[in-house]
């Protein structure tokens, strides 16, 4: 199984976190993405990386961190970019519930990270919280434009939580969608309604550790060795073993991020 997101750098895991990748391992989560969130985990997670077999880094600024977004920024994650680790460029996107930068500096940084993942053949990881319309508007633009072997795998909605007919738009942009720890959850019935309808071929899997831990170890810091209790849930909604949905939602993540 592989977790595509999650911030193993956070200092949350400096106590332990190679014995978290060995529960992980154990868990049968061999494989690992981690996001950056702004240029100092950028670097963070290409060294990261750099140190772990198994474990793989995304470069890019979040939208809570582009209030001062410039181009000296896209250079540095130019020059990141390039290193044989990095599969994706992320996380970026939008993010209307913290009033953390500026609308205008979210879309500028979006779209410049936007083609920077494009020059660099790489697909997105995409945060997107109470922002959806925006979001997928302009990742359908973006879609429209790639080139044939980037418009087949174009990037990951992270976690998502939007409605039906959000996810029927980037299904339609060829994006695919990541689910997390909430679709364990009581009340998370629409998400599971949608989960349910997304094809086997376009399903992820996703800890977004420490946040977002699943049932049973919900209010407890998050890690990959969860993942398989998503996996679980996504293969019940699916009507397949868990087997199953670990041998695709693997391949699915091996396919977009060119793990093999």
């Amino acid at each position: 199984m592989i977790d595509t997101h999650c911030h193993l750098n956070f200092d949350s895991y400096d106590a332990d976190r190679q014995a978290v990748i060995s529960r992980a391992a154990e868990a049968g989560v061999t494989q690992m993405i981690i996001p950056a969130v702004d240029l100092d985990t950028s670097r963070a997670v290409v060294e990261l990386a750099g140190q772990h077999p198994g474990v793989y880094a995304a470069v890019g600024i979040h939208p809570n961190d582009t209030a001062r977004f410039n181009e000296a920024d896209l250079d540095t994650l130019a020059a990141l970019a390039n290193d044989p680790k990095v599969v994706a460029i992320g996380e970026i996107g939008l993010d209307y519930y913290w009033d953390k930068s500026p609308k205008a500096m979210q879309f500028r940084a979006f779209e410049a990270q936007l083609a920077l993942a494009q020059r660099h053949r790489l697909p997105v990881i995409i945060h997107n919280r109470d922002a959806s319309e925006d979001t997928i508007r302009i990742l359908e633009t973006w879609v429209s434009g790639l080139p044939d072997d980037l418009k087949a795998r174009p990037g990951v909605m992270h976690s998502f939580s939007g409605s039906q007919a959000i996810a029927e738009r980037a299904l339609a942009a060829g994006f695919y969608l990541g689910f997390t720890g909430p679709i364990t959850y009581k009340k998370a019935d629409e998400t599971r309604a949608i989960a349910a309808r997304v094809p086997l071929d376009r399903l992820l899997v996703e800890t977004d550790g420490p946040f977002l831990t699943p049932v049973p170890y919900r209010g407890k810091r998050n890690e990959p060795a969860y993942i398989p209790y998503i996996v679980e849930r996504l293969a019940a909604l699916h009507l397949i073993s868990a087997d199953e949905m670990a041998r695709l939602t693997t391949e699915n993540a091996e396919r977009l991020f060119g793990l093999v």
